[in-house]
């Protein structure tokens, strides 16, 4: 099972920008979809960002549509989320997954987890 793991979080004043890294452990790591999700304190998770490995598209959370922008590095098995104009709505934990058994929809499907990384914005 592949792990993933995150990276980059941080404390960043408001309309900064930070840069998430999600890095894959499998040695060979062919997901149909990464995505990134976030979780503010006393709220549910919720999507942010997702990428269909298969033919490139994106779709963003319309709260983030225009800041962010998640891309991916394939040879380094390893996406990532840029997040500018950040706002203190933007705070919560952030978490990557991975859609690695193919189910359809596959941006909307996801069956591996990272641990989350925390995203801190300073009013």
């Amino acid at each position: 099972q592949v792990q993933l793991v995150e990276s980059g979080g941080g404390l960043v004043q408001a309309g900064g920008s930070l840069r998430l890294s999600c890095a894959a452990s499998a040695r060979t790591f062919s997901p149909y979809a990464m995505g990134w999700f976030r979780q503010a304190p006393g709220k549910e998770r919720e999507f942010v960002a997702a990428l269909n490995q298969i033919d490139g598209s994106t779709y963003y959370a319309d709260s983030v549509k225009g800041r962010f922008t998640i891309s991916r590095d394939n040879a380094k098995n390893t996406v990532f989320l840029q997040m500018n104009s950040l706002n203190s709505e933007d705070t919560a934990v952030y978490y990557c997954a991975a859609n690695t058994r193919g189910l359809l929809p596959a941006t909307r499907n996801f069956d591996s987890w990272g641990q989350g990384t925390q995203v801190t914005v300073s009013s």
